[in-house]
């Protein structure tokens, strides 16, 4: 029978599925490589080992929470359902039209992504609602019943009018018809999907609920029914780029929420240890097989955003990818994993990423099939890694490979000898994650200096103590379980779902009566999400608006705290307390307005406890030494070799040293100390702590 206290997190990536299996004795957790053609075959074989480690059969199951990269991956690789788009008369081009911006202003060869949706796969209806939801021109069920029945050769349609978050009737009825006359077809609303304004936003995020759906629906159906059949008859949950839990019906229905659901169960697990240390400013890094995931946790809470791009074709640039309108912990993200591959350009200068090797066929050492250089074939030449125990002894690396892999893409091209090409491909794709992490804080308006960096993911480990040394970061904290970090984030996330709606109203022209009903209508819809996942568990509700000064192009996040009743003057004071810790000051003169209402309603979660400090200081066991590459000097080092479990409480170890553990490895730079802490975290300080 399942029993509730056994739970399992499940992160398929786009090298390992990380799996986590939690009991009332002990955690346990495995990496098993994905298996794209069927991603539930290495889900069930990862479960499989876990509890086979902890004596605990299927059966006993009680719940599994899973998060996963094959909605963004299908988005990326345009492997999505044959998709129509109907929208509104005159509007049928505003998906390739995008916002016409450059995102690269001096690039005459400048090309834009194409459309999610071909043109000639983008119908229009002749509709009108205006920008106060009032019907221009009526939609006639006849125009819609004859584009109906055209659509037979489709798997799914997405559906977006002008101004439909405001009055959804249009779109329903079409639902309606399609429902009667093509029942085979999957359809998605806008004015369901994403109720905001701004149509390119809007009708592009539908467009992309409803490429994925298809695949998303029938990937988690069958998922369900293999666990049933290997006897993990539990239910099935999913994580949602927001940072909550969802139903899986919910994930199926809206699988657009899932595209970032593996790095928000990462930032959850970085902010449940933030807050165990009491600490206020973190740079959270996740650095798995294919992805670099960089976010800013403020007091124990990830920063959020209301819109994100996937799939950019020119790194770190906004406008260059296909934007995303919905609830999402807002992170920077760019390929530079273990599996990522280096070549080098015209200029005679390494590049790293964003083209991942993945886990089919792998970096060079894997032995896979792989020929080119990826980071993991760096890091295993550099003495990073120990070839006889990389994952637990589950994947033999092969150095002779990376070695030729490196020589014949990267030293033959640069003049160097292996060694210095491998580090060489090491410090670009470290520079490249610090430059990321630099350009994130100043876009919102934060200075590293003073920040603690928390870092998971098999390969951040790995990479964290050189960054830190780029970003001026003096400490250092690698978590228990830091090789699946974010399948351990998954279950320490409450249920919780954010309605948005797109309201426009100056605060010069405020209607209370109507503000609260409509901040009652979306507490009741958040909360509806999240009784599909727990019936009976108390719920807390919080409250944000999106808010500008008239004529801004863009719009700043305002919490209304608990209780506050919303009134003109409260909601004035509010955004300019917020505008003037963005920006340093307000602007007299200017109306202020709401464009967007949010409420997010979720379960509580248990507050951990604070870790106590360190006990006295003692060195740690010394296992053994091995040849390191050190940057400090660009030279190799004997570095002492410390196994993970040797530093308990107190025990201390100084740079250069490797720690040594079944998932992932530590490389603590020097002039660096690493002490063990109580919960099991390595707390890696710079200098000799006192």
């Amino acid at each position: 029978m399942p029993n509730s206290a056994i739970r399992a997190g499940v992160d398929i990536g786009g090298t390992f599925t990380d799996v986590v299996l939690e009991t009332p004795q002990g955690r346990h957790s495995t990496k098993v490589l994905t298996t794209y053609a069927a991603p539930e075959d290495a889900i069930l074989e990862g479960l499989a080992r876990v509890c086979q480690q902890s004596g605990v059969a299927m059966q006993d199951i009680g719940q599994v929470i899973h998060g996963t990269t094959l909605a963004t991956n299908a988005l990326i690789e345009r492997r999505g359902a044959r998709t129509a788009f109907i929208t509104t008369e005159g509007f049928r081009d505003v998906i390739e039209m995008r916002t016409e911006s450059r995102f690269e202003q001096y690039d005459l060869n400048l090309r834009l992504p194409d459309p999610l949706i071909p043109r000639n796969d983008r119908l229009t209806l002749s509709e009108r609602v205006d920008a106060t939801g009032t019907v221009l021109r009526p939609l006639d069920r006849a125009a819609v019943e004859a584009l109906a029945d055209t659509l037979g050769d489709y798997d799914s349609v997405a559906v977006g009018f002008l101004h439909s978050y405001l009055n959804p009737a249009h779109e329903r009825l079409v639902r309606e018809v399609i429902a009667a006359r093509q029942p085979h077809l999957s359809v998605s609303l806008s004015s369901d999907v994403s109720p905001q304004m701004r149509e390119y936003e809007r009708f592009n995020t539908t467009c992309a609920n409803a490429y994925v759906k298809p695949m998303m629906a029938a990937y988690l159906s069958r998922l369900r029914e293999r666990l049933a059949a290997a006897g993990a008859d539990c239910p099935v949950f999913l994580m949602h780029s927001g940072g909550g839990i969802m139903s899986l019906e919910d994930a199926a229905e809206y699988p657009v929420r899932l595209v970032e659901s593996g790095p928000a169960g990462g930032a959850i697990f970085a902010a449940d240890i933030a807050r165990r240390y009491g600490l206020d400013r973190v740079l959270s890094f996740d650095m798995g097989g294919t992805t670099a995931k960089i976010c800013l946790i403020r007091a124990g809470t990830p920063k959020t955003a209301r819109v994100f791009e996937v799939a950019r074709s020119y790194r770190f640039k906004k406008g260059s990818g296909m934007p995303i309108s919905i609830p999402v912990i807002d992170m920077v993200e760019i390929g530079a994993g273990g599996g990522s591959l280096a070549s080098v350009n015209a200029l005679g200068q390494i590049q790293v990423g964003p083209e991942s090797a993945g886990s089919e066929p792998g970096p060079a050492c894997y032995g896979r099939g792989g020929a080119r250089p990826a980071v993991t074939d760096a890091d295993l030449v550099l003495g990073r890694l120990d070839p006889d125990n990389f994952a637990d002894g589950t994947i033999p690396l092969h150095p002779d490979a990376s070695a030729n892999a490196l020589d014949t893409h990267l030293a033959q091209h640069t003049g160097t000898d292996t060694t210095m090409a491998a580090f060489g491909l090491s410090e670009v794709v470290d520079e490249n994650m610090a430059n990321a992490a630099r350009v994130h804080a100043v876009e919102n308006g934060e200075d590293l200096a003073g920040y603690t960096m928390i870092a998971f993911g098999g390969a951040a480990p790995l990479h964290a103590g050189r960054l830190c040394e780029k970003l001026a970061i003096d400490r250092l904290i690698v978590p228990p379980g830091a090789g699946v970090g974010s399948a351990i984030g998954f279950l320490r996330a409450p249920y919780a779902f954010e309605a948005t709606r797109s309201v426009y109203m100056r605060l010069d022209a405020f209607d209370e009566a109507a503000v609260t009903s409509l901040l009652a209508e979306l507490r009741k819809e958040a909360e509806t999400f999240v009784r599909a996942c727990d019936a009976t568990a108390p719920i807390h509700a919080e409250t944000k608006l999106y808010m500008r000064y008239k004529g801004q192009g863009w719009e700043i996040p305002v919490p209304l705290p608990d209780g506050t009743t919303p009134s003109a003057a409260t909601l004035l004071s509010l955004f300019e307390d917020a505008y003037t810790t963005l920006f340093g000051r307000t602007v007299a003169g200017l109306p202020v307005e709401v464009t967007v209402w949010a409420v997010n309603a979720a379960t509580p979660v248990d507050a951990p406890a604070e870790t106590p400090p360190p006990a006295s200081g003692t060195t740690a066991d010394i296992s053994r030494h091995r040849t390191l590459f050190s940057p400090t000097n660009q030279s190799t080092v004997t570095a002492p070799e410390v196994a993970r479990t040797a530093l308990t409480d107190g025990a201390q170890v100084h740079g250069p040293a490797v720690i040594t553990e079944s998932e992932t490895t530590i490389i603590v730079p020097a002039g660096f100390t690493a002490t063990g802490r109580s919960d099991g975290c390595i707390d890696i300080r710079k200098g000799v702590p006192a």
